[in-house]
């Protein structure tokens, strides 16, 4: 039996993911479900972070808690910590600084590496949960704060706003899809401007493809994110090559 505030610890997971906490579904590809991944994640929920404290309120109250749930991840022996939610991004540094281990706190963090390699003439396009409360904290706590971006949110569609900011039980995700394109298109009609996407949200990747097949560009979030990061803890170990 799992304790308080704990969703999961698988023994040999080597991410650690701090959750907000939330009562709406985990469908394959969000960051909360555990069968996202490829590899074992331990699971924290930090009490009372709720989106809307998170998200729109962005209350520094929860940045002790946040850190707690850190360290506790980190005694249980994960190599990395991740959090389920982007805008998080505000605490990057201080969140890093409460472990000894790195701190992955937003995909957000990709934005500089999907510039550097696009087209300088193009931007990244950012979908996010709120725009209105993507703010520069959120852009200076990961470093992009110079970084040519489009911003789009998701606050304007009723299905994404009601569950995930909300807390609404219930997700139709045909209909959380048709907003993701809708969103999608907003970005295309930047035309070529956009050379790649990055979603702040981690509930949005089950929705990439949908997303990529409009603009037909990389899309990176946090699966992507973490892919990355677990590989580079795990490495493998390649067998000595015949003298040539």
């Amino acid at each position: 039996m799992t304790s308080p505030g704990v969703l999961s610890e698988p023994r040999d997971a080597s991410i650690g993911i701090l959750m907000l906490e939330t009562d709406f579904p985990r469908v394959p590809g969000d960051i909360g479900n555990p069968e996202t991944f490829p590899f074992p994640v331990s699971y924290r929920i930090v009490q009372g972070a709720s989106p809307q404290r998170v998200v729109q309120e962005a209350d520094r109250r929860l940045l002790e808690p946040f850190e707690e749930a850190a360290r506790s991840l980190e005694k249980e022996g994960v190599q990395a910590i991740a959090t389920g939610c982007g805008f998080l991004a505000a605490f990057q540094r201080e969140l890093a600084d409460a472990v000894g281990i790195p701190v992955f706190s937003s995909s957000l963090l990709q934005v500089g590496m999907v510039y550097n390699s696009i087209n300088r003439r193009r931007k990244v396009g950012v979908l996010t949960a709120d725009a209105g409360a993507l703010t520069e904290k959120h852009f200076r706590g990961v470093g992009i704060q110079d970084i040519p971006m489009v911003v789009v949110g998701m606050e304007d569609a009723e299905e994404f706003t009601a569950v995930f900011i909300k807390g609404k039980k219930h997700l139709d995700s045909e209909k959380i899809r048709e907003e993701m394109i809708l969103a999608a298109e907003k970005l295309r009609k930047c035309g070529d401007e956009i050379g790649a996407v990055v979603f702040e949200c981690t509930n949005m990747p089950p929705y990439a493809k949908a997303v990529q097949d409009v603009l037909n560009v990389p899309v990176f979030d946090v699966v992507t994110m973490l892919r990355h990061v677990h590989a580079t803890l795990k490495r493998r170990i390649f067998p000595p090559s015949k003298t040539l």
